[in-house]
């Protein structure tokens, strides 16, 4: 990631979101911050060059803005503490994994139309209890259906988009937030890590204290990879 380029962060006013903001602009690239706060979002030294406003369910809109961005990082999420009522497996599963699909499916659009010989990026948070509990039913619910969304869409897709696109999927373990104020690991340290393996040209991003996430979900991209070369096989045999 030596060339300057345009990034572009969902929940860019979270804990995470911040630090990436910071590394980022840091080494000298320009941020566009996404954000849902209705609060007046500063711009410093430290903020994103420029904040755009959005709304779960209208992510169409922010088509335009998307073009422009080289590296999108999908960060946004939320942690339903009403664990049991049907709402909270709605709101977990449009905000979490729905609204992040449709940036997806948007970014993919944009990037197969691409003309530009920079090879756009998109990066996914989905996090460890995509596969581990996080005692919160609805929350794990919502992001097992990102990460397999993730999974399938980056080993199925055609051979011209994957020269333009590159999908990263992003493990992370409990780290401090507004969300989870009692986590393990500091948000910084977090970014750094994410920036760093990034650098490696890898799909899967881990950071976690947890030994088994370096286990179980390369033996999970291991089981999609080869259940989706056989969907191809056979999709060409028949």
């Amino acid at each position: 990631m030596s060339e300057r380029k345009t990034i572009g962060i969902t929940g860019a006013s979270g804990a995470l979101g911040k630090e990436l903001t910071k590394i980022f602009r840091n080494k000298g690239y320009k941020v566009i911050g996404f954000t849902h706060s209705k609060n007046n979002n500063e711009i410093n030294n430290h903020s994103p060059n420029e904040w755009i406003k959005w709304e779960v369910g209208k992510e169409f809109l922010l088509q335009e803005h998307l073009k422009k961005i080289d590296i999108l990082i999908l960060n946004h999420g939320i942690y339903d503490v009403r664990k049991k009522h049907n709402s909270s497996y709605e709101n977990s599963i449009e905000i979490n994994a729905l609204s992040k699909f449709k940036f997806l499916n948007l970014f993919e659009t944009i990037a197969s139309e691409n003309k530009s010989p920079i090879v756009k990026e998109i990066w996914i948070n989905t996090s460890e209890a995509e596969i581990l509990p996080a005692l919160n039913p609805s929350y794990e619910v919502s992001k097992s259906l990102i990460g397999q969304l993730v999974s399938f869409k980056k080993n199925l897709l055609d051979k011209n988009t994957k020269k333009k696109l590159k999908i990263k999927k992003i493990i992370l373990g409990p780290f401090k937030s507004e969300l989870n104020p009692i986590g393990i690991m500091n948000p910084k340290f977090v970014s750094n890590r994410i920036y760093d393996f990034a650098n490696l040209n890898i799909f899967l991003i881990i950071v976690s204290p947890n030994p088994l996430s370096y286990i179980l979900f390369p033996l999970k991209e291991l089981y999609i990879f080869l259940y989706c070369k056989l969907l191809i096989i056979s999709k060409v045999s028949s």
